[in-house]
């Protein structure tokens, strides 16, 4: 399953020693740009957390998997994601944008005093 949207916040990281050796979580919010926008909480691990080296502002997508599970008799839920893409609009104000990025300026025609044709004949064919 695939999310896209804005890193409003990064979590701190987290980390500890399980059964299994040494362990450490990165989560951030993500918010969707639906019509009714939703705030998802997605879980790096490991290695993956540097990664990405996420920050906030950045639009990405997210490919995750979900799985809830049971504990005293409450169910919990992990959004864990296994990979992520940038989308192409950098984060403003990081050192990855240049002007080669910028898109073109725009050339209108210079504005002028002098009234359009008014003469009561049109270029158009209708």
């Amino acid at each position: 399953m695939e999310i896209s949207g804005n890193i409003i916040r990064i979590l701190p990281e987290k980390s500890g020693e399980g059964r299994n050796g040494p362990w450490r979580k990165q989560e951030f919010i993500l918010e969707t740009e639906d019509q009714y926008p939703k705030k998802v909480c997605i879980a790096l691990w490991g290695d993956r957390i540097d990664q990405y080296d996420l920050k906030e502002g950045e639009r990405i997508t997210a490919s995750v998997n979900i799985e809830s599970r049971e504990f005293n008799e409450r169910w919990y839920t992990d959004v864990k994601a296994w990979r992520i893409s940038r989308d192409s609009a950098p984060v403003p104000g990081e050192p990855g944008m240049s002007p080669a990025n910028e898109p073109p300026p725009f050339d209108a025609p210079p504005p002028t005093d002098e009234p359009p044709d008014s003469s009561g004949e049109d270029d158009l064919p209708f």
